[in-house]
């Protein structure tokens, strides 16, 4: 029998919406299988008080209709109203197995969490090919999940580079997201990306998941259907249903990106976009204010550089996010009239008495510490290899070692990382890097920098300009709103929207700019 094929057209559509669990990575089993664990131990104990015969949690019928998709607490509800058991609300510190609906939901994450551990992450390629294929032709990507977990399965399975905003559980909770079938959770990521309903695609693999797209009136709802269920998608709000993403095709998209335009080259069109409005500068460190060096300590900023920035500062709001730590990235540049955001933007201060704190919980430290010592000891025989302890990550640099020495140096890394979920690896230039495993980045810090500043209306034109990977997500959280410059000796595939060759040139940009501010020639 010959397989369906199903086309979408690019141009009809500006971004793609995705559900985590069994869309994106193969966790639905997993969680399908804690559900049950605890929902067995609980019924088991509850029949026995009762005196009334056992009845297990059916994976194939329970699952799919009570906590597939939902939020955990909605999922311990609404499976105990399907069974007429009426439990406590409770609290959510409440230890986990306590007979309250927080208490059920809580073991059921341990018991989840505890399979990752053992199992490690899958991830569904055929998923991950449909997302690169969905970027290619210039469609935005979020993620979506009601899990809690959603940061630490992505940084687990690396795919979180994959995705310009997500939602998750955590943010769920801390806004006020109702739970699927309510549309919210989409709505959520459709005005982080900038972009209408009708205008975006929703991918879901659960009834409550494809329900709330179809409330959502998005302009497209796909159901996977990995367990065979397309008719009860189909029933329930998908346009189309699939066994797997392999079998829908995106054409009619652009051209390949080979490279971009020069920022000094293209600098009208940046006056032009920026005319009317007030402009705030956001800068990384290390390659873009000051060359790589061989050694973090040698990243010293020229005097014509902060000239540059001192000379910007005076008629324009300006930043500086780095991965170093607060007051390494301030000794560094010491200017008291900029703002700095340190530990890729958990810690901020700034004139005025501007101060913004998004610290990770203290509780990372002590996993930290054991990385730290492991690390050293992993590899303290490698000539070069430079472990440097942050406050809240460690930098693993390898700009001394030896190339044949590198692979070595990666693998003992991943057997730090491995079986510590609350950590992630990261990369930069020559650098590996274990950080906490939660949803924060560079992107997500510009955009609380500007809510803080109080700069993020229209009225306002940010710009990020950043050498490395980590930048790439405050390039991807500015698409439509500001200007991303990326500064690189040679293309590579970047959200950037214009380019600088090096500090020299960003250097002039940034007094090109402070010049236009001004009124010179490129003046309003």
């Amino acid at each position: 029998m010959r397989e369906e094929r199903h086309r979408i057209t690019a141009k009809k559509y500006d971004a793609a919406i995705f559900d985590l669990d069994g869309v994106v990575t193969d966790t639905a089993g997993v969680h399908a299988e804690a559900w049950k664990r605890m929902f067995d131990e609980f019924l088991s104990r509850d029949a026995a008080r009762r005196n009334v015969p056992f009845r297990p949690f059916d994976i194939d019928g329970d699952y799919r209709l009570h906590v597939d998709g939902k939020p955990r607490v909605d999922g311990v509800r609404s499976f105990l109203r399907s069974r007429g058991i009426d439990l406590p609300e409770g609290r959510p510190d409440d230890p986990a197995g306590t007979e309250t609906v927080q208490g059920l939901g809580t073991l059921k994450n341990e018991y989840f969490l505890h399979s990752i551990r053992e199992r490690g992450v899958a991830v569904y390629a055929s998923t991950v090919d449909f997302i690169h294929a969905a970027k290619r032709h210039g469609l935005k990507t979020a993620i979506i999940s009601s899990s809690r977990n959603c940061a630490m399965i992505l940084n687990s399975a690396n795919l979180r580079h994959l995705f310009d905003a997500s939602v998750d559980g955590t943010d769920s909770e801390a806004i006020g997201i109702k739970g699927k079938p309510a549309p919210d959770i989409f709505l959520e990521a459709a005005r982080q990306l900038r972009v209408k309903p009708a205008r975006a695609i929703v991918v879901e693999d659960a009834i409550a998941g494809v329900q709330a797209g179809r409330a959502g009136a998005f302009g497209l709802v796909i159901g996977v259907a990995r367990k065979g269920d397309a008719e009860s998608l189909l029933g329930n709000g998908a346009d189309t249903a699939v066994e797997d993403l392999s079998q829908i095709e995106i054409t009619d998209g652009g051209e390949a990106m080979h490279a971009l335009p020069s920022a000094l080259e293209r600098f009208e069109e940046i006056a032009g976009a920026a005319r009317g409005k007030r402009i705030a500068v956001f800068l990384d460190y290390d390659g873009t204010l000051t060359p790589i060096v061989e050694t973090p300590d040698r990243a010293i900023m020229s005097e014509e550089m902060r000239a540059a920035v001192v000379e910007l500062s005076r008629c324009c709001t300006v930043g500086i996010i780095s991965g170093r730590d607060l007051e390494d990235v301030r000794d560094k540049v010491k200017i008291d009239s900029i703002v700095y955001a340190g530990s890729h933007g958990f810690d901020v201060v700034g004139p005025e008495g501007l101060h913004v704190a998004h610290q990770v919980g203290t509780e990372f430290l002590p996993v930290l510490d054991e990385a730290e010592g492991e690390l050293l000891r992993e590899l303290g025989s490698i000539p070069g290899v430079l472990v440097e302890r942050k406050r809240f990550a460690i930098a693993v640099h390898y700009r001394l070692v030896a190339q044949e020495k590198v692979e070595s140096i990666e693998e003992a890394v991943d057997r730090v990382s491995a079986g510590r979920p609350e950590l992630r690896k990261a990369r930069g230039k020559k650098i590996f890097e274990l950080q906490p495993a939660i949803d924060w980045h560079k992107g997500k810090a510009v955009l609380s920098l500007l809510g803080a500043l109080r700069m993020d209306g229209t009225d306002v034109l940010p710009i990020y300009m950043g050498d490395d990977v980590t930048d790439e997500d405050a390039f991807r959280a500015l698409r439509g709103r500001g200007i991303g410059i990326v500064v690189w000796d040679e293309p590579y595939e970047t959200a950037a929207t214009y380019s600088l060759h090096d500090p020299d040139e960003v250097g002039e940009f940034l007094l090109k700019v402070a010049s236009f501010r001004k009124g010179g020639r490129h003046g309003q």
